[in-house]
């Protein structure tokens, strides 16, 4: 398994591209993407648990219902949520696209993301779309990764390389999010592209599973967004026998697909919105993998624990406050932990009380921009692992006036 370049665009058949078509003001800022497979491809997706869902999840799920699609189309500047005739433009977006690309309407992947609320034009989509399908390349992941971005400061891509049956296949992926981030999905998009020959069943097994461990344990600012949707699409070309079952080669898949999403978590969470750190929340110790899940994204939620963060102070009793509000079955009076960076290691509280410490080792150790948690429930051999980040003065300023 080795990281390489290309994301989206690096498995064979896959290009993409981005553009600004007209629904962002800034003209400098794409606002629309396209990943385009030359074959069908099984996909399979999931999307936000919020009861408020964006039009395009809607139908994208009605597309997707037959286990494959051919295409992605994203816009920025508008999430097409709580709209009239969301639907309706979604659809027409489809249809818009797969004429360009001489595809079925269901063929498309369709997704939106920007303000809530707001009506969606469809001129500025339709008259880009020749544009924006003429510069598909396999170079386009750079401009379609920027197509998909609202607060993200930078681009989120991963790629890797890996073999199945002798054979090499690449998987890589694109994702936006920033803000509106929580477990259970958050405010993201996220694209993965895939060679391996899986069959849409397993490949929604696959993803259903992963998203457990990876971008449900994803959180910056605790709400979670109407608009979100993970999509793969693996359209075989590898041409690796047909994953049609658990075994070895499905294995493989998903050290895969878990190292994209891990990666892709990480970007993420340290893109938080007006975020200045990076946070790591690992559990280990716990009587099982729910009560380590439950204890580390309680903590990484905390309000309190993300501004110690941002203040760099060890305030090691939000956390243990965090893991006893959790609802966890967890004695406290075992619990140890420690704060952790590239400048060491300190231990700052041992069977649920404080130990003396040094505050400025601590301080020093919490003033890097990469921060790990290590809590020991010291209760059993499971783990688990949560990312987020520090909340700062910036996040309000930015989510004060996002819409106007």
């Amino acid at each position: 398994m080795k990281i390489i370049s290309g994301s989206v665009c690096a498995p064979k058949g896959f290009t993409a591209n981005g553009i600004h078509c007209g629904i962002r003001k800034n003209k400098t800022k794409n606002d629309i993407a396209l990943i385009y497979s030359e074959v069908k491809a099984s996909c399979s997706a999931v999307y936000t648990t919020n009861l408020v869902k964006g039009a395009p999840l809607f139908v994208t799920k009605e597309n997707i219902s037959d286990g494959f699609a051919q295409a992605v189309i994203c816009n920025s500047g508008n999430a097409n949520t709580c709209n009239a005739n969301g639907v309706e433009i979604a659809r027409k977006t489809c249809e818009l696209t797969a004429k360009e690309l001489g595809l079925k309407p269901t063929d498309i992947v369709v997704a939106s993301t920007g303000v809530i609320g707001q009506p969606l034009d469809i001129e500025p989509i339709a008259s880009g779309m020749k544009s924006l399908v003429k510069g598909l390349s396999k170079t386009g992941n750079g401009e379609a990764v920027l197509g998909i971005m609202t607060t993200d400061t930078k681009p989120k891509e991963i790629a890797v390389e890996f073999e199945i049956g002798g054979k090499t296949c690449r998987m890589g992926g694109i994702a936006k999010g920033s803000g509106m981030i929580h477990p259970n999905m958050a405010t993201m998009l996220v694209f993965i592209t895939t060679d391996v020959a899986i069959s849409p069943k397993m490949l929604q097994v696959a993803l259903s599973s992963d998203i457990k461990n990876t971008f449900n344990m994803v959180s910056v600012d605790g709400d979670t967004s109407t608009n979100d949707m993970v999509a793969v699409l693996a359209n075989g070309l590898a041409e690796n026998d047909e994953i049609t079952d658990f075994g070895v080669d499905f294995d493989v898949f998903m050290k895969a697909l878990n190292t994209c999403n891990t990666e892709l978590c990480k970007m993420i969470a340290g893109d938080g919105e007006g975020a200045t750190k990076f946070i790591e929340c690992k559990v280990t110790g716990a009587k099982t993998e729910e009560i380590a899940k439950v204890v580390s994204k309680s903590i990484i939620c905390s309000s309190l624990v993300k501004t110690a963060m941002f203040g760099s102070d060890a305030n090691w009793g939000r956390i243990l406050c965090a893991i006893g509000y959790s609802g966890a079955d967890v004695d406290v009076s075992k619990v140890e932990v420690k704060f952790a960076s590239s400048k060491g290691e300190i231990l700052v509280c041992q069977n649920g009380a404080g130990v003396e410490f040094s505050e400025e080792i601590a301080k020093d150790i919490l003033l890097e921009k990469d921060i790990e948690i290590l809590v020991d429930l010291c209760d059993g051999n499971a783990c688990a692992t949560a990312w987020g980040c520090d909340l700062s003065y910036e996040y309000v300023k930015i989510n004060g006036d996002y819409r106007t």
